[in-house]
């Protein structure tokens, strides 16, 4: 595999594997992140007018919830196809499933415009980007993996990772440039839908460029054996212990995340007033160094091992939680800026060695199935409530601490798993059995 990897890299393949990995990745991401910041800004008024506006932005989460409960069934669907018929397929209809639905959201009435149907079709659009999106990580993260070569599998693994963030950057960018533009009566009344009806141009590019890239070369080396029936049954029957290390990875990286880009928004806009376009401007600074450094720790994780990089940020996370928001509470630009980007920093030291420590936990022959069911199974219980439990126990308490209490448990589960976990630095994936 190393030698494979080391030949593909000299003839050029692996950085537009890894390109590819890339654009695609940023681009549902895009879709995926525009639909949770609309949430947070105005879905609620649009979509949930009788309410309060806090009960408005609950249930508006709600219909962000359910974009992560279907993540995992789209996890599975094309995992098992990705194990029988290949990655690169399943890429190409991810990314069309995401690019439609998107587009589709930019143009629904509202309620006051077709009443009790606008959320339901909201709701069922939703469900169709998670379902895309729960498909999209597996295959672009083998995509890329299963390329490069052992020694540097950290790096180019994590620059799929890296599509979030620059997925965000854009979702945020976007919307930042039309806020500083407009009303807030503009924008809510159809600045909103500009950002959605951009994903078909988008997906448009991300396609041309998927279509250049080869088979993964570890799917294609097993293709002469017989593929498995059902892997996702295979990989929870025969890798249990690999498929809780990885939900215990993925749980604090996973409410974190969304504790820091999604609910952090609704904190400043609606507790502490910050206006729109500066909640979203400290949002795009931090999604700018998160960009950057996610490929530098998961090179990091080539040099001196997994483990040591993921409980890092796990733990220095952990701690962090309880001044994050506290200094968002300060009101001072300047101090909120320094909170989440040190917050996404650290977040970056789990997110960049990930996807080759979820990668290396599993055989090729159910890899796809393994990496998806262990991700996107458990943003249910992590990324899917994160700001909707955060939103809960702010009413509750009226004090961020509990807030602060949630993210940090979270995070040292992930940050411990990290240090229980055997190393995989180096390891030939076909070696893995």
């Amino acid at each position: 595999m190393a030698t494979g990897g080391a030949g593909i890299w000299d003839g050029g393949h692996l950085k537009r594997v890894v390109l590819a990995s890339l654009i695609g990745t940023t681009i549902e991401w895009y879709d995926f992140f525009l639909y949770n910041y609309a949430a947070a800004l105005v879905f609620n008024r649009l979509f949930f007018p009788r309410f309060d506006p806090a009960i408005g932005t609950l249930l508006a989460f709600t219909t962000y919830a359910l974009g992560f409960v279907a993540r995992p069934v789209g996890g599975i669907v094309f995992g098992h196809f990705g194990d029988r018929i290949g990655r690169k397929r399943l890429l190409m209809v991810s990314l069309v499933l995401m690019g439609l639905s998107t587009t589709l959201i930019g143009f629904l009435p509202t309620y006051q415009q077709v009443g009790i149907w606008a959320p339901l079709a909201l709701v069922a659009l939703r469900l169709v980007q998670g379902f895309a999106v729960g498909g999209e990580w597996g295959g672009a993260v083998l995509l890329a993996a299963e390329h490069a070569d052992a020694r540097r599998r950290g790096f180019w693994a994590s620059w799929p990772q890296a599509g979030v963030p620059a997925g965000n950057l854009i979702a945020v960018g976007v919307l930042a440039l039309i806020a500083a533009v407009q009303s807030d009566a503009a924008f809510a009344d159809w600045g909103w839908r500009v950002p959605f009806l951009l994903s078909l141009v988008l997906v448009a590019i991300g396609w041309w460029i998927r279509t250049s890239v080869a088979e993964s070369p570890a799917f294609e080396a097993e293709a002469g054996e017989a593929p498995p029936k059902l892997p996702a049954l295979d990989v929870l029957r025969e890798q249990p212990r690999a498929m809780a290390t990885g939900a215990g990875l993925r749980l604090g990286e996973n409410i974190s995340y969304y504790i820091i880009t999604a609910y952090s928004v609704v904190y400043l806009t609606e507790t502490q007033h910050l206006s729109r376009s500066s909640a979203l401007n400290a949002t795009l600074l931090g999604a700018a160094i998160h960009f950057v450094i996610i490929p530098l720790l998961g090179r990091l994780s080539d040099r001196v091992g997994r483990r040591p990089v993921y409980a890092f940020g796990g733990l220095g996370l952990a701690v962090f939680s309880f001044a994050f928001l506290p200094m968002l509470a300060s009101g001072e630009m300047a101090v909120i800026v320094v909170a989440i980007t040190v917050a996404l920093i650290l977040h970056g030291a789990m997110y960049g060695p990930q996807a080759a420590f979820i990668t290396e936990l599993f055989p090729t022959r159910y890899r796809y199935s393994g990496v998806s069911i262990a991700y996107q199974l458990t943003s249910i219980l992590a990324g899917s409530l994160a700001p909707i439990v955060a939103i809960w126990l702010y009413q509750q308490t009226r004090s961020t601490l509990a807030v602060s209490a949630y993210v940090g448990l979270a995070c040292a589960i992930s940050g411990v798993t990290a240090l229980l976990a055997s190393e995989t630095k180096g390891v030939e994936l076909s070696q893995i059995r």
